[in-house]
């Protein structure tokens, strides 16, 4: 559990202590911003492959998320803050297999918590901003069509199920993802260290091969779940964006 919460070695004692995570994030926003910045400045109407690598992702962004789910009509107004939850979770996911950083920025609850809470408010004014106030949370809590009595057991689990489950299960689902593709790792290359140099001999090179094998694999599982679960993450906000504005 030390991984999680290594000491810090930059301001400690104050609230703005800087430990290995912490770093991690700070390097994930400068090296996103400089890309960024990069792009918008130097951008040229035939790309060269480092902006056609860049306009690929927004554009599946583009594509597979805002228009999959909130329709070529909608989706405009929405593509910025998709883009946001989309890049900033997959450049945090990433810290994960980055030599000398080595583990997610997102695999400490604080992270999806933001994530989370940004996609939360952004679904909620979405909808506010269509229905007005309450419009919004009667569509939200008290869908047509169901007889009066009946709103006395279904309000409450929409309101439990829009407004609580919603964020809660954004949060868990990267949180998760992360501290178990974290842990694969340090068993993996944990063990690996210790066949090579504590149990030696033939049985420990053979075996600690199959687990850096192992540990090689996890990295590249790692990297595909950490693009899948910017996808997925940004994905939800829009359908949740999505259920928010829809009239039914």
């Amino acid at each position: 559990m030390d991984e999680f919460f290594p000491e810090p070695y930059l301001f400690a004692g104050t609230p703005f202590a800087i430990n290995r995570i912490i770093m991690a994030r700070l390097i994930a926003v400068a090296v996103l911003a400089i890309i960024c910045i990069l792009y918008a400045k130097r951008a040229k109407l035939v790309p060269g492959r480092a902006q056609a690598a860049f306009e690929y992702i927004l554009d599946f962004i583009r594509k597979s998320i805002g228009y999959e789910v909130l329709g070529e009509e909608k989706a405009g107004k929405y593509l910025p803050a998709l883009a946001t939850m989309f890049l900033g979770i997959l450049f945090m996911n990433i810290t994960g297999v980055i030599p000398g950083l080595h583990i997610a920025s997102t695999s400490l609850i604080g992270m999806p918590i933001i994530f989370a809470l940004f996609a939360y408010i952004m679904f909620i004014a979405a909808g506010i901003k269509v229905h007005g106030v309450g419009g919004y949370f009667k569509s939200q809590l008290m869908p047509a069509g169901v007889p009066w009595p009946v709103y006395i057991l279904m309000t409450p689990i929409e309101f439990l199920s829009n407004f609580i489950v919603r964020p809660a299960t954004l949060v868990i689902r990267l949180l998760a993802n992360m501290v178990a593709g974290h842990l694969l790792l340090v068993l993996c290359f944990a063990a690996t260290h210790a066949l090579y140099f504590s149990m030696g001999g033939l049985t420990g090179i053979l075996a600690g091969s199959v687990t850096l094998l192992g540990g090689i694999g996890v990295v590249v599982f790692e990297i595909l779940v950490a693009g899948l679960q910017a996808y997925i993450f940004a994905l939800l906000a829009a359908v949740y964006i999505s259920l928010s504005i829809e009239e039914h």
